[in-house]
């Protein structure tokens, strides 16, 4: 069968890596990496002609990029627009500089060396994305930083592409990387001058016709086409089409032709990751693991220690460079596509690519490792080291006392915290990133600036005097360390904790936790009941139905079986209860009348707790009170029983 047979085994084979690497917490693209190792050409040779499905892997590195166009957006970077756009080409070129004194350190040619800067210069998206998610990390400034620096990175590889091919020929000459970069910038000025205006008019009448085949072999073939005219032009391929993706995801139909094109890009993706695993010869790992290994300890030391200075050059303190240092350390899957760009125009010979590639799985497999290092050694440091300075903003001249302790200024901390502060009650929130901090200051709100989970901040927060402490923190380890030592200071304190799944959560209540809320369920049972109520479903039914989801998710595990037996009856008792208002109109047969008059309570059940008139609320009215027009009259009882104002209207 050939070429058909080879494809099949690598899916198979790609299932199994897949599931091996998701049973491991782990990328899949590094299952699918260490298949290829086992299918290829230097192990059980189960696929004939690996030369074949490089062909096809490179289709898959075109869709990858072309799918990168679609989804790149400038409104990713504006939170952390600084450090992205400025650091992040700083750290691309210092890390090729540092990449280029390796190489000569081991050996190798300038050209070489100059194509190893530019492979490590690179991360992995998909492994600290993953890593990420693993930890509870996304959300915080952190994860910001670092996805900033991605996007940029990623960008850079259509620059790489065009750059170190041309850098690498030195008899080629400046004229022929001039030309390189006129080439590139008349076709980009092309596309974004016909593109936007061509390709949307071209979507919209393939649109109309109601194909969703059609419409997704027109951006197959708009993709793969315009990658295919720039490498016409003596341009990648890969640069083609992400241009062709950037210039398509400006248009009305991109978020369409971005979930159109994924399967399709995840599955010739595959093909690729599956491809370079067939690259590696375990002979050549097994007999240069010390060679490898030392690239390995190279890149990673190297790579942090620039990524942490560049971060914490740009005013980002406390836990950040170090997060960002060890979550960033590794060589992305983007140094695949140059590696091959490297090793097919004779730039990288078998043996460097090699050692690059097998320092480049390495790095990924100890990733999610390294970045658990973070807060352990960020409290280490903190234990031994300078103390960094407490900043505080609008605290009160009086101090903190009996007052709400928030931990995390972020979305949730900061809607908790305008709540508090419109019922005036006394709050401060503690956070440690800078444009939260901004945002706090600007808002009026008490803000100190220090890491949570760190005694001496807490201290400064007058936890001793507070009446609750509310942990907003995404990250499941922050807030774990906060729990445990105010459990130790304040045993009796009530700690409310966002959680972020069901394993969390019930950690978090073994740890003495008073209540933990998930954002998720909470959101979820909002969407739920704004359909019950368009579906005009009563009130009192659709509390009923969303108070016990809540009990269900939220009750911890208990001996008190009496106890919690009593808590659903008063439950039961509440749902059974309605609080009703209704308004006076001048047509009412209430108006001029008084309770006593009406006898409310012997001839309906119901009673009256309240009535609001010009404004003011009377609270349990007397009976001798007489009703006006306009006078909103709140009843509770049963739902039947509190109908009793209209009730009495429309029978007069």
């Amino acid at each position: 069968m050939g070429i058909a047979a080879d494809i099949i085994i690598i899916f198979v084979a790609a299932l199994l890596g897949g599931l091996i690497a998701q049973k491991m917490r782990q990328p899949l693209l590094l299952g699918y990496l260490l298949v290829g190792v086992i299918i290829g050409p230097f192990s059980v040779a189960l696929v004939s002609d690996p030369h074949d499905v490089e062909k096809l892997a490179e289709i898959g590195v075109a869709l990858l990029l072309f799918a990168l166009g679609l989804e790149f957006s400038l409104q990713d970077l504006k939170p952390v627009k600084y450090v992205a756009l400025i650091g992040g080409p700083i750290q691309i070129l210092l890390t090729i500089g540092y990449g280029y004194l390796i190489g000569s350190w081991l050996g190798w040619e300038s050209g070489p060396s100059l194509w190893l800067g530019g492979l490590i210069s690179l991360s992995s998206t998909m492994v600290i994305l993953k890593t990420l998610m693993a930890q509870g990390m996304i959300g915080t400034l952190s994860s910001r930083v670092m996805i900033g620096i991605l996007i940029v990175q990623d960008l850079a590889v259509v620059l790489l592409l065009i750059l170190l091919p041309q850098l690498s020929n030195p008899a080629a000459g400046l004229s022929v990387l001039a030309l390189a970069l006129l080439k590139s910038i008349i076709f980009l000025a092309v596309m974004l001058l016909l593109g936007t205006r061509l390709l949307p008019r071209l979507l919209a009448v393939i649109a109309r016709g109601n194909s969703r085949e059609l419409f997704l072999l027109t951006i197959i073939a708009i993709g793969l086409g315009i990658g295919y005219a720039t490498y016409l032009l003596g341009l990648s391929f890969a640069f083609g089409a992400f241009v062709a993706g950037m210039v398509l995801s400006e248009s009305d139909y991109g978020h369409q032709a971005l979930s159109d094109v994924i399967p399709l890009r995840d599955l010739f993706g595959l093909l690729f990751f599956t491809s370079v695993g067939m690259l590696l010869n375990p002979v050549f790992l097994i007999e240069n693991w010390s060679g490898v290994l030392q690239l390995v300890l190279l890149v990673a030391i190297g790579k942090s220690l620039i990524m942490a200075g560049i971060v914490r050059s740009f005013g980002y303190g406390n836990v950040i460079p170090l997060a960002v240092g060890l979550g960033m350390f590794q060589i992305g899957e983007f140094s695949f596509v140059l590696g091959r760009v490297g090793i097919d125009g004779g730039f990288l010979d078998h043996d460097q690519y090699s050692y690059v590639l097998s320092a480049t799985i390495i790095s990924m497999l100890i990733t999610p490792l390294a970045s658990a290092c973070t807060v352990p050694l960020y409290s280490l440091k903190k234990r031994y080291f300078k103390k960094e300075i407490l900043e505080t903003i609008n605290i009160p001249q009086g101090g903190l006392h009996g007052h709400i302790v928030i931990a995390g200024g972020g979305r949730v901390g900061q809607h908790v915290a305008y709540i508090l502060a419109q019922l005036e009650v006394p709050f401060v929130i503690i956070e440690l990133g800078q444009r939260t901090i901004s945002e706090c200051k600007q808002n009026g709100y008490p803000t100190i600036y220090g890491d949570a989970s760190q005694p001496v901040v807490l201290e400064a927060a007058n936890l001793a005097e507070a009446k609750q402490l509310l942990i907003t923190i995404p990250h499941i380890t922050t807030t774990e360390a906060i729990v445990h030592f105010v459990r130790r200071q304040r045993p009796d304190l009530n700690i409310v904790v966002r959680s972020v799944g069901a394993e969390q959560m019930e950690a978090l209540y073994a740890d003495g936790v008073s209540m933990v809320i998930r954002p998720e369920l909470e959101a979820g049972l909002e969407i739920a009941r704004q359909v019950l109520l368009n579906l005009n479903i009563p009130v009192p039914t659709i509390q009923k139905f969303t108070d016990a989801a809540r009990q269900d998710h939220y009750q911890q595990l208990s001996d008190d079986r009496a106890g919690l037996d009593n808590i659903r009856l008063l439950q039961k008792a509440r749902d059974s209860l309605e609080l009703s208002w209704e308004e006076l109109s001048t047509e009412s047969l209430l108006v001029g009348r008084s309770l006593r008059q009406l006898d409310v309570r012997q001839s309906t059940g119901a009673s009256v707790v309240g009535v609001m008139r010009d404004g003011n609320f009377i609270a349990n009215p007397s009976a001798d009170l007489v009703f006006q027009v306009g006078d909103l009259i709140a009843s509770i009882g049963r739902p039947q029983q509190c109908n009793w104002p209209r009730e009495t209207t429309e029978r007069g």
